[in-house]
């Protein structure tokens, strides 16, 4: 009788960076550091600002939800609803920039940089100006459906020719993108001085003036998004090995990168209708993070989802110190922060081949 085929080898799994366990046990000891690091941020949040607040109104107004001393009051109608939006914009912001990153293989890559951020732009601006709606909680969605488009948009245009998507024209392709929907965007405001004034302080990115609905409806996306984000860790290091590779390895890469595309457009769009357009903080964050974490995006994406906020809540209290009685808002501040290392990212290591 004929030999029985021998039965298939089982599928391999993703490969785990090999990580040695004293470096291990290091980095999990340096999440609550890190997360000492988002309270001692939120503890700035609450407690400086350019109006004279003192601490006992803070404490005070935390405790007690109806305190009517003015102090009292700033603290729950304008510091509170800040500090929540930039917790929820900067963990949505670290998390899509290293999914960015790691699906693309592209060190570049950030909801800025790639168009993502113009998109949910563009749409809200549409949303606001063309169909009259004016509430931030209404035209949530429309973050959403623009920043999906411009991801889509993007990524088709960076995949036409042989080679595919590389980096180089991934760049180049949300580079212009990005153009096109900021001149489309111009193009909407400057017929319509009532969308401008709304709009002028959202687009270069402010935690200020943010409303407790629109916090509320953008939580459970930012949550849901977020959790997903963290369950990527495993695929987004087998995608680094090269789509040949993570295909041997078992990885569904169409699947993958569906999944990852998905996590980044929620993600971005929920920060985007939150705090509008903050730059850099998903390029700067995951590449500070790799400095001691190294490649492994087990590691890369909860420590960027702990110190992204840290970066924005910072960004902001600076700004709101350094030009009293007025403020300088957030996006100003993280795109200046954030400028330097990404000049200095391109110079020295060469991320992508020009």
């Amino acid at each position: 009788m004929p030999h029985a085929l021998p039965a298939a080898p089982p599928a391999p799994v993703p490969p785990r960076p090999a990580v040695p366990r004293g470096r291990a046990r290091l980095l999990a000891a340096g999440l609550p550091l890190a997360a000492a690091l988002l309270a001692m941020a939120v503890w700035a949040s609450l407690f400086v600002g350019s109006g004279s607040v003192g601490a006992a109104d803070v404490v005070h107004a935390l405790l007690h939800s109806d305190a009517l001393d003015r102090g009292q009051l700033v603290v729950h109608e304008v510091r509170v609803p800040r500090t929540a939006a930039g917790l929820l914009a900067g963990a949505a912001l670290g998390l899509a920039g290293t999914v960015m990153q790691g699906v693309t293989r592209n060190p570049l890559a950030d909801p800025g940089l790639l168009g993502v951020n113009a998109g949910a732009s563009v749409s809200v601006v549409f949303a606001i100006s063309v169909l009259g709606l004016a509430e931030p909680s209404h035209y949530i969605w429309f973050g959403f459906l623009g920043a999906a488009l411009a991801a889509a948009l993007v990524y088709g245009v960076g995949a036409m020719g042989r080679e595919g998507a590389t980096p180089l024209k991934l760049a180049l392709s949300g580079a212009a993108v990005s153009s096109a929907l900021t001149a489309l965007t111009t193009s909407l405001l400057l017929g319509d001085n009532d969308t401008f004034e709304q709009y002028r302080f959202w687009q270069v990115g402010s935690l200020a003036g943010r409303e407790a609905p629109v916090l509320w409806q953008a939580l459970p996306f930012v949550a849901v998004g977020g959790a997903c984000a963290l369950l990527l860790g495993p695929g987004l290091n087998a995608l680094a090995l090269g789509d040949d590779v993570a295909r041997g390895l078992g990885q569904r890469v169409g699947a993958a990168r569906l999944g990852a595309a998905a996590c980044v457009v929620v993600l971005c769009g929920s920060a985007t209708v939150v705090a509008g357009p903050l730059g850099f903080v998903g390029l700067v964050v995951p590449h500070a993070v790799r400095l001691f974490t190294g490649p492994d995006h087990r590691w890369i994406l909860p420590y960027s989802a702990l110190l992204a906020p840290v970066l924005v809540l910072l960004a902001d209290v600076v700004g709101r110190v350094v030009a009293r009685p007025g403020e300088v808002q957030a996006g100003i501040v993280t795109a200046a922060i954030g400028a330097v290392p990404f000049v200095l990212l391109v110079r020295y290591r060469k991320a992508v081949e020009l």
